[in-house]
């Protein structure tokens, strides 16, 4: 009983601080997703209503929270595999015994993940420019025509999610190159005398051994990337056609462009929710396949 109650003592400020600014602020949140809370009831609370569920049957009923929906589900689709191929290959180039001067291309391809969004996405709005940008100039070396990257709905996501993967990928390469370090060599020394080549080695005994580090940064990424907002908000603001609109990015017009407050603390709810279902599945389909 006194181990217990001196693990109670030592753990309340913690939990206290977590109760104050985290569990309360969402419970608030919840109840103000039961209200028609907007700008008048910002002004007076007297025009404060209750209206119940009536915020989640509205966002459910809106054809841009479905549109928004679905360039989100894109954006993860398409997103997440690219990332994570991504940072599995740069760990993998970081681990390789002929690289040099680690230190420096670890440090230079994290660098971008700690870069502020509004400082990088200057650069690529110039980088992607119809006519003076240095993709299109490219491109137009090999003979092929300027494109519109971030004024054509076809070609404005793809622009986005390419700037997301630079812009996040070194994240989940430390992590990736941290497990790389934990694979025994002796394991790769005995399946390379036994004549398996880098591509054998590399699928039968590094992926496997890679497994549960695979899942968790799955998981982080997916996670992340249903919460796409700063990226459309610096680059397109949401256009062409609001081809780039996310669930988050909409929630943010709603609560601070409309100030329909309650509805968008109703779509922050359902992000969530959607987010916790999907990343349930994942931890399900990694304990079935005994990543984790």
């Amino acid at each position: 009983m006194n181990e217990r109650r001196a693990a109670w003592l030592f753990t309340a400020p913690a939990l206290l601080v977590i109760g104050l600014f985290f569990f309360v602020p969402v419970l608030a949140a919840f109840v103000l997703s039961l209200t028609d809370f907007d700008l008048y009831a910002l002004a007076d609370l007297h025009n404060l209503r209750f209206v119940g569920l009536g915020n989640y049957f509205d966002v459910l009923r809106a054809p841009l929270f479905w549109k928004s929906l679905a360039n989100t589900f894109y954006f993860v689709g398409v997103g997440v595999p690219l990332s994570i191929a991504a940072s599995l290959g740069a760990a993998l180039l970081l681990d390789s015994r002929l690289a040099r001067w680690k230190g420096v291309f670890r440090t230079a391809l994290f660098a971008p993940v700690v870069t502020t969004v509004v400082a990088v996405a200057v650069i690529w709005r110039y980088l992607l420019h119809t006519r003076y940008g240095l993709v299109n100039y490219l491109l137009a070396k090999i003979g092929i025509a300027p494109i519109d990257w971030l004024g054509d709905p076809h070609w404005s996501m793809p622009a986005i999610i390419l700037f997301a993967v630079w812009k996040n990928f070194g994240y989940n390469m430390v992590i990736l190159l941290a497990a790389l370090q934990t694979v025994p060599a002796e394991l790769r020394e005995a399946a390379r005398i036994d004549g398996a080549n880098a591509l054998q080695q590399f699928r039968h005994i590094t992926l496997p051994l890679l497994r549960p580090a695979l899942l968790l940064v799955t998981i982080i990424t997916v996670a992340g990337y249903f919460q796409l907002f700063a990226e459309p908000y610096v680059m397109t603001r949401g256009d062409p056609l609001q081809s780039t609109v996310s669930v988050l990015y909409y929630m943010y017009e709603e609560g601070f462009k409309w100030w329909s407050l309650g509805r968008a603390t109703a779509i922050a709810f359902l992000l969530f929710a959607l987010i916790l279902v999907v990343t349930r599945v994942l931890v399900r389909f990694g304990k079935r396949g005994g990543y984790a």
